[in-house]
């Protein structure tokens, strides 16, 4: 490294560049953590749907909660009071453990239940059907429930308030003790809690955990008392602890694998600050495009952009090798820069397809690498240099490399060797017994199998819906859709006896349409006539004849109430869930029928097609798989795309056939090998697949280029061979170490870049090394 007052002037100017992209992104950039950003974009209202559910959805903020150590009656008195801790809580929009509360209920809701109520549907309210309610209170009053009844009764005799909240519970209830939710054996109580916050914000759903293990904490319950939580907003808090720690750990064994590989290559402490300053450029330099033109950075995007400009730590590696005594730092940048810049060009033309691909993420993926290499390139060019000291040895000349490039060149040069080995990656794709792609996106997931089976088995105790299947109706309004939903129970009732399936809910079940409202209304008798038919039917109660005066008004209230509307439910506590059924959109006005126990499928799509156009089965997998699928589609029509416009750059460049097929070979045979391993390990390929092997595919083409432009001058050959040889090996140790991650995105990453990098090394070595002396 060169220690003059330009050079030191230089690189104080670089640093405090540095700096200031870092300052500038610390205060600019935010980090999201929103999965959707990596998922397609969505085609049909039915897709927009099923993206915006699987983050923002009140189903997917959903998180259950168990409590077991305990006796069934503590379990339950803790269920209680954790409730009612947690629905004080800003974290929560919704909490409910089955209680039935009769407080929760507000008063300008209260009169309302003779219009919510299905009592008088078919029975009127008169004289017999008050005294027999009334008989049945008298007896009521006398049992253990007297106490819990006694406040309602004068306003509410025949308990048409419970009847309403026993309607807002899910029809397919878990098993009660004590009036509380338990699991089929009586050991866990449990409990939903709705976050307020999305699903994939790991920070915020961190927060709302954190308030249910505060909340039970304060309740001082029994020492023994074990708290589960489940759902997609804990399993995010867990993706994101798990892949921060692996990241730190592997990216920790990769530095220092790297610095020893430097010093070890280099003998030289200066080259690692040298190697480091275009790296660091070039991280910074994405970063900041990234927050210019998005304003925000997925973290999958900063795990996938630093990866995938990994192809950027070659480029100083290079200037280093190819110093010799004798030759300045500035002639070597000459020489390089032809190749560097095809290689660069070469490279970003095969991320640009990214940016076009609908994928805001892969687009932050595209934008962050090309700003990084264009920077690292440039920065390798034209200020390197600047900084490096005149080389006292050439690394081309070492006892070792000079050994490894003579029985390099003295290896059999079979032709028929890329033949063979293009026709056995066609033999395994051929074979291999697993689908090509893989659409299923819950395969990638990095959680335990063990924790996505409690999580299973908590929601079927629970009659949780089942969240593959959904009706879906498109209105014009909301009473449009609450209309038809309310038409469509008879059918729904008619599946259940079929054993269909076990359960249903749709918003109808809560706000009935209003002109069944206003029908229920006109039912009601008048002030007059409610009066005469009571006092005949307290006469044979030991009640009081005013007893009642409260029930008298409420009904008077209830005749001449409007019809009671989904937004004046909504903002109160009895329909904190109804969002689920009734999703809050600008447009036209989307509902949804929810299933439990969905045994018959074929039959459900059955009664959705009878029902018309306006309804539609969602099989959200399948609905998932197509969407994934489609995109995928596209993807590969850019790539294909980007491939005819990386040959033409590097035929513009080459303007050789020979040196062309020299470059493209290694990197078309080589990808064609690892499809095929991959393939006959039984690995289906993903979108991430995808990205890794336009990584190998990047690297590969680095290797190619420069072996084919030293190939005739064997001093430059083996300068080339030790810079590529230990760009190889850092490339190799780096991703060696993803392939042995437990989570299945890095170690797809681990394992396709590690097979690329080893199979255009050996390649690109193969097609361009010198001739043997």
């Amino acid at each position: 490294m060169k220690f003059s007052r330009n050079a030191l002037t230089l690189l104080a100017a670089w640093v405090l560049t540095l700096l200031a992209l870092t300052i500038f992104v610390q205060q600019q950039l935010r980090i999201d953590t929103d999965l959707r950003l990596f998922l397609p974009s969505p085609t049909t209202p039915q897709q927009q749907l099923l993206l915006e559910e699987i983050g923002e959805g009140p189903a997917a903020r959903i998180l259950v909660l168990a409590l077991q150590g305990a006796s069934t009656e503590e379990l339950a008195d803790t269920s209680r009071d954790l409730a009612a801790a947690l629905r004080d809580s800003e974290q929560f929009t919704l909490v409910t453990n089955g209680e039935l509360s009769l407080d929760e209920v507000d008063d300008d809701l209260l009169a309302y239940r003779y219009l919510l109520t299905d009592s008088f549907d078919t029975q009127p309210l008169d004289e017999t059907y008050l005294r027999t309610q009334l008989q049945q209170r008298a007896r009521d009053l006398a049992s253990p429930a007297g106490t819990f009844l006694e406040p309602w009764l004068p306003a509410d005799p025949t308990l048409e308030l419970l009847n309403v909240l026993q309607r807002l519970q899910p029809m397919q209830e878990p098993r009660r003790e004590y009036d509380v939710w338990f699991d089929r054996a009586g050991e866990r109580a449990l409990l939903l809690a709705q976050t307020a916050a999305p699903a994939f914000d790991p920070e915020q759903q961190r927060q709302a955990i954190g308030a249910i293990h505060q909340a039970l904490a304060g309740l001082t319950p029994q020492a023994s008392i074990e708290l589960i939580i489940s759902g997609p907003g804990q399993f995010s808090v867990v993706m994101e602890e798990r892949t921060r720690g692996e990241a730190q750990a592997l990216g920790a064994a990769a530095t220092v694998g790297m610095l020893a590989l430097l010093l070890i290559g280099y003998r030289n402490v200066g080259a690692l600050l040298l190697s480091a300053l275009p790296l660091a450029s070039a991280g910074l330099a994405g970063l900041a495009a990234v927050g210019a033109l998005f304003g925000n950075v997925h973290g999958i995007t900063l795990a996938f952009g630093f990866t995938l400009i990994g192809v950027a730590q070659d480029y100083p590696l290079h200037m280093l090798s190819h110093q010799r005594p004798g030759h300045s730092q500035w002639q070597a940048a000459r020489s390089l820069w032809p190749t560097l810049a095809t290689s660069v060009a070469s490279t970003c033309i095969a991320y640009l397809t990214f940016a076009f691909s609908g994928v805001v993420g892969l687009a932050q993926v595209a934008c962050f690498s090309i700003a990084g290499l264009a920077v690292a390139s440039l920065a390798t060019r034209y200020l390197l240099p600047a900084l490096m000291a005149e080389s006292s040895r050439d690394h081309g000349d070492s006892p070792a490399v000079r050994w490894l490039h003579e029985h390099i060149a003295r290896l059999p040069r079979p032709r028929w060797a890329a033949v063979a080995a293009l026709l056995a990656a066609m033999v395994g794709i051929w074979l291999a017994p697993q689908p090509f792609w893989e659409n299923d996106l819950g395969k990638l997931t990095p959680l335990p199998t063990a924790l996505l089976q409690q999580d299973q088995q908590l929601r079927s105790q629970l009659g949780t819906p089942d969240v593959r299947y959904l009706l879906v109706l498109e209105n014009a309004d909301t009473d449009a859709a609450l209309l038809q939903l309310n038409a469509m129970s008879d059918g729904l009732d008619a599946l259940v006896d079929a054993g269909a399936i076990s359960g249903y809910d749709h918003a109808a079940r809560y706000v009935p349409p209003a002109a069944l409202q206003l029908q229920r209304q006109h039912a009601l008798p008048d002030a007059a006539t409610l009066q005469a038919t009571l006092d005949r039917a307290v006469a044979d109660t030991p009640f009081l004849p005013d007893a009642f005066a409260p029930f008298l008004e409420d009904v008077e209230q209830a005749r001449t109430l409007p019809p009671l509307t989904i937004e004046q439910l909504l903002d109160s506590p009895m329909g904190a869930g109804i969002d689920v059924l009734l999703p809050r959109r600008d447009a036209a006005t989307t509902a949804l029928v929810t299933f439990s126990g969905v045994n018959d499928a074929q039959a459900l799509q059955a009664f959705a097609q009878r029902r018309g156009a306006g309804v539609t089965l969602l099989d959200t997998k399948l609905a998932s798989e197509t969407l994934v699928a489609n995109q995928r589609s596209y993807i590969l029509a850019c790539l294909a795309v980007a491939v005819v416009l990386l040959a033409g750059v590097v035929s513009f460049s080459l303007r050789h056939p020979a040196r062309i097929y020299r470059v493209l070979a290694p990197v078309a045979l080589t990808t064609a090998l690892v499809i095929g391993v991959l393939q006959a390990t039984g690995v289906s390929l993903t979108l991430f697949h995808l990205i890794a092997l336009m990584l190998a595919a990047g690297l590969g083409l680095d290797y190619s280029l420069f072996f084919e432009h030293s190939a005739h001058d064997p001093a430059e050959h083996r300068r080339t061979l030790h810079a590529v040889t230990l760009c190889s090996i850092s490339t190799l140790m780096v991703f060696a170490l993803l392939a042995l991650s437990s989570l299945p995105v890095l170690q797809a990453i681990g394992i396709t870049v590690t097979l690329g990098v080893l199979g255009n090394f050996l390649l690109a070595l193969a097609l361009t090394r010198p001739q043997p002396a």
